[in-house]
């Protein structure tokens, strides 16, 4: 048996000093300071005194779980630097014990067979406990049929795109949400009007100045484009009556849209990221093509009001989850668009540094507290995406997937020192306030100061429906 004694234990309703007991992969239980005489009563039935270590002047988190990345995905005529095994291994490093990957169903595959390839992919190695969503392209009744069949495999999230070549039209969206809701799934949504990039691109490329430039990436894909299709997704859950997650939101114009359908009585739950948060398009503008090249994304980074409302919006529980879109590549792959920005590979790395960059920025500077941020990257993926109570909280009899910050402690990120594959780091530089010291996966210490100590320890998590969540 494992004691993490003295440190301070956060849960999203609360925060308290106690002293945490682990056997085998579980939290056995959980002693508050004032209750010592039950903790004595308790170690006095035990056969063995436990292995202590010393959390005092610690945050306790649960397990961080990202919801949104991209390991060994074919994008762009290349495939993500990051697989499962260093992708899962990056995620571990920063506090993330359980990820759920974007399986995808290329046109003219099944949903199993989509399922089946990604289960091939983790099959090469997983440092955290993971599962899947499906990302449905290819609309028909088979696919149809095969919904139920991704339930009951645990895949009980699913995506659809509104744009790229795997996007699906209004009229299969619309029967996509009526069949998931038959069945009890719900699905993320990326959201971006893909007649309106189009249009722009085309008028962009038709100059041989604008075609080359980093910039035109974001000038093509405003927030309008955004913000409508938020608007239009909407509504068609609105008819449909079901649940619905705008993934990856950017603005504040896709935010407001939001809140109206709430208002209108929708359950309606959003996502942002790292990224957004803590870089504005300011950073495609300069005249090096690569050192803009790696912030393109989609959508594209937006401006400092735009990241002021996300931060407002977490604080006030409108937006439920941060997660990372983990997408890497190397410069060398975001070469491949130097003559033609819509070859640009859109993605960047931030599994590894979600849990400090949010803490840093988020709790240290007083937009969010540590309870909230307990509840966007632990509690509620948990419940939405299926894992509660086994994953997301500090709890007696579930799994024992703990970080152990120091929030006093600083470091600077830097690529030099990160695990994932990419050769840049986004954030290079940026010095952080909060430092995850010990990682813990079902009772297992696989990470330590950021590096990986234990790999290989992942499973497959097969995920229920989701919950309601804080």
């Amino acid at each position: 048996m494992l004691c993490i004694e003295k440190g301070t234990i956060v849960s999203p309703k609360e925060s308290f000093k106690g002293n945490l007991y682990i056997e085998g992969e579980k939290i056995r239980r959980i002693f508050r300071e004032s209750e010592q005489k039950e903790e004595t009563a308790f170690l006095d039935s035990l056969q063995e005194e436990p292995e202590r270590i010393d959390a005092e002047g610690r945050l306790l988190f649960p397990g961080f779980i990202d919801c949104h990345t991209h390991f060994e995905l074919h994008v762009a005529g290349t495939v993500t630097c990051d697989d499962f095994p260093s992708g899962t291994k990056a995620a571990i490093a920063g506090g993330t014990t359980s990820i759920v990957d974007f399986g995808t169903q290329y046109k003219g595959e099944t949903l199993m067979e989509g399922f089946h390839n990604w289960q091939k992919k983790a099959d090469k190695g997983a440092s955290c406990d993971y599962g899947f969503h499906m990302s449905i392209t290819d609309w028909n009744e088979s696919s149809k049929k095969e919904c139920q069949k991704m339930m009951d495999e645990g895949l009980s999230t699913f995506k659809i795109y509104m744009t790229y070549d795997i996007q699906v039209d209004d009229e299969e969206m619309f029967e996509i949400l009526e069949e998931l809701k038959r069945v009890g799934g719900i699905t993320g949504v990326h959201c971006e009007n893909t007649g309106m990039i189009a249009a722009l691109q085309k008028e962009l490329i038709s100059d041989p100045k604008t075609k080359a430039r980093v910039s035109s990436h974001y000038l093509s894909r405003p927030d309008d484009a955004e913000a409508e299709a938020i608007n239009r997704m909407l509504y068609i859950a609105n008819v449909v009556d079901t649940p619905i997650i705008d993934v990856h939101l950017t603005c504040e114009k896709g935010l407001n849209e939001i809140r109206e359908a709430r208002k209108r009585g929708q359950t309606v739950f959003a996502e942002t990221c790292p990224q957004y948060l803590t870089m504005t398009e300011d950073l495609y503008k300069s005249e090096d093509f690569l050192t803009s090249a790696r912030y393109v994304i989609a959508p594209p980074l937006r401006k400092k009001s735009d990241q002021e409302a996300l931060w407002k919006a977490l604080a006030d529980g409108e937006i439920q989850t941060v997660c990372t879109d983990h997408c890497s590549f190397t410069l060398e792959q975001k070469g491949l668009g130097k003559e033609d920005f819509r070859k640009i590979p859109g993605g960047m790395p931030g599994v590894e540094t979600r849990g400090e960059v949010i803490f840093s920025e988020g709790v240290v500077k007083g937009r969010i507290t540590k309870e909230r941020m307990c509840a966007l990257l632990s509690e509620n993926p948990a419940k939405l995406y299926g894992m509660y109570p086994e994953k997301g909280v500090l709890l007696e009899g579930s799994d024992a997937d703990i970080v152990i910050l120091n929030p006093n402690k600083k470091k600077t990120i830097t690529k030099e020192t990160q695990v994932s594959r990419s050769d840049y780091a986004p954030l290079e530089g940026l010095e952080v306030q909060g430092v995850i010291e010990e990682v813990y996966l079902r009772g297992q210490l696989v990470a330590k100061e950021g590096k990986v100590v234990k790999e290989n320890r992942g499973r497959y998590l097969k995920r229920k429906k989701f919950q309601s969540v804080v």
